[in-house]
């Protein structure tokens, strides 16, 4: 790798660092309800949509029963309408081409997948969808699939702090309206105009004719793409407006915007972290959480840069040159964008999978086999940072059984930030832990045994099962992003994925509301000498230990028979 490269992806780590940490203290006076310089643009907006909705559901203490159910509510709410929009496409307007409503199977996969913020696509987009299903049934719930996700993990948050009981977590409705009126909108229309300024479209119209130098017609899509993309990355979505995703040139023009996009996948989980320090006034357990969570990324991230950049052994006999000169990027270019090179793809495939958004400005599927297993690992922690709200949870799932344990080694009742994590958090705490796992092997196993689904592949042997178990990472993760060589547009992965989605999105969230729930009606102990310091390093050394000790239990089992053993295979000469 060139000094370029590294600079390249050093500097823009270093900008997310620095732009999460005042967007996190933002994000905790927001939460806390303190005041900022902008509540006089924001506070008349908020009130005109609470005397709207009515004040008194928007004032109501809840606690975690209320909350959950409420958010339960909105989203089977707000699913129902994304569904009938697909399947009666038809009859609605800005459908100038006449598409058909979507197959109903299908319409059920998709509107699962945008309320929950996986936007796992088996669609193409520019075919398959009017731009008002693009902005109604599409772009609505990436603004409220991120949302839920983030104001969950606030309520969570607000469990260590309260001083009530547990009778009041937050508002559901208030929390929702507070983060998209004075985060989410704003951003999204700034950084949509940056994106129209780079080349993205941005209009009504549906196609534009072009008239090539070689003669003959050729019917471009467009449409509202900027205002898709600026949500889409912001609120680590994912999808695509066009089925080439972000390695499309209208919805990632610029080596520019390629950089901005990577920023916005990462800021706001990012500035969750230090959110939750500023909530429970201690800065330096956030920096410690932050450290976890860095140290795993950088981590991974080396493997794919340098796997990418070697390429396989393929190459080399083929005559390509791996090593990259002022002339040529050598390494493994297939499937990537020339205006993006192997370094910034690398790094958008890695951070796009460690928090979990699922965009993509290079084909998974052309990755090498050792290139592959960051963007697995990152799914399958779902903790590398990880998606808004629903990444952070998972951290402190690992964090409280990280307690739990160091508690029996030493024989005290374990504390997790002056609260006791006793038998009913621990229950919920390993359901918690064990769903993701489940969720991933057992329907990957299923459907590399079932002829029907096995048939879907375009691979076989073990390239053909890293597709497979990729398929059903990305869901169960609410990541959204695949390998592009399973047919997953099936009356079987429809419905299957979908209901992995569903089980990987929401029994998580309602356990971890229980926990909060548990722990907010507990009493806050005073810290003694005897109290197990979280905000250690030592401590930090430990909670990383246990992530990666539980994830390599439950995973690595399961990457050595795709992406290691393609690997092995390759290096022997077995394949290709």
């Amino acid at each position: 790798m060139t000094a370029q490269t590294w600079l390249q992806v050093t500097t823009t780590l270093l900008i997310a660092f620095l732009v999460s940490v005042p967007t996190g203290r933002y994000l905790g006076r927001v939460f806390m309800n303190r005041k900022t310089r902008l509540d006089v643009v924001f506070d008349p907006i908020d009130d005109l949509i609470y005397r709207l909705t009515g004040r008194q559901l928007a004032n109501m203490p809840m606690n975690w029963k209320t909350y959950t159910l409420h958010m339960l509510a909105s989203n089977l709410v707000m699913l129902s309408i994304i569904f009938f929009i697909l399947i009666f496409q038809a009859y609605l307007p800005f459908n100038p081409h006449h598409l058909t409503g979507m197959e109903p199977m299908l319409a059920f996969n998709t509107a699962i997948s945008f309320i929950t913020n996986t936007d796992w696509q088996n669609y193409a987009g520019e075919t398959a969808l009017s731009n008002f299903s693009q902005m109604a049934a599409i772009t609505f719930p990436m603004f409220t699939s991120a949302a839920t996700g983030f104001v969950v993990a606030m309520a969570f948050i607000r469990a260590f702090v309260v001083t009530d009981g547990g009778s009041n977590l937050g508002n559901f409705y208030r929390d929702m309206t507070r983060l998209l009126t004075r985060v989410l909108l704003p951003l999204s229309f700034v950084l949509a105009l940056f994106l129209v300024w780079q080349g993205s479209p941005q209009t009504l119209t549906t196609s534009v004719i072009a008239h090539p130098i070689q003669g003959g017609l050729q019917v471009i899509s467009v449409g509202p793409v900027a205002a898709f993309e600026s949500i889409k990355h912001l609120g680590t979505n994912g999808g695509g407006f066009f089925n080439a995703n972000s390695s499309h040139p209208f919805e990632n023009p610029t080596p520019l915007s390629n950089v901005v996009l990577t920023l916005l996948m990462m800021s706001l989980p990012a500035a969750i972290v230090i959110c939750f320090g500023e909530m429970i006034g201690n800065r330096r357990q956030a920096y410690i959480l932050y450290g976890i969570m860095t140290v795993m990324l950088l981590g991974l991230l080396p493997l794919a840069l340098l796997s990418e950049q070697r390429g396989t052994t393929t190459l080399a006999r083929a005559g390509i040159e791996r090593a990259a000169t002022s002339t040529q990027p050598g390494g493994n270019m297939e499937g990537k964008e020339v205006r993006f090179g192997i370094a910034q793809s690398a790094l958008f495939a890695t951070i796009t999978t460690s928090f979990t958004t699922g965009s993509v400005n290079t084909m998974h599927d052309s990755l090498t086999p050792l290139g592959s297993i960051p963007t697995l690992f990152g799914m399958m922690l779902q903790c590398v940072f990880g998606g808004k709200g629903v990444g952070f949870l998972n951290a402190l799932v690992y964090g409280i059984i990280a307690v739990f344990i160091a508690g029996l080694m030493v024989g005290r009742t374990p504390e997790f930030l002056g609260k006791k994590i006793e038998r009913p958090e621990i229950i919920l705490v390993s359901l918690t832990l064990l769903i993701h796992p489940l969720v991933i092997l057992a329907p990957s196993s299923l459907s590399m045994v079932i002829p029907f689904a096995v048939s879907s592949l375009r691979n076989a042997a073990m390239h053909g099962y890293s597709e497979m178990l990729y398929a059903f990472a990305s869901c169960a993760a609410n990541n959204g992003s695949a390998f592009a060589g399973l047919d997953s547009n099936t009356a079987w992965y429809n419905l299957v994925l979908g209901i992995v989605i569903l089980i990987g999105r929401y029994p998580p969230i309602i356990f971890m509301m229980a926990v909060a729930g548990s722990i907010a009606a507990k009493p806050t102990m005073a810290s003694t000498v005897g109290s197990l310091r979280t905000d250690s390093v030592q401590f930090a050394v430990f909670w990383l230990a246990v992530i990666m000790i539980v994830g390599a239990l439950a995973f690595f089992p399961a990457l050595i028979l795709g992406p290691i053993a393609e690997y092995l295979a390759m290096r022997r000469g077995l394949l290709f």
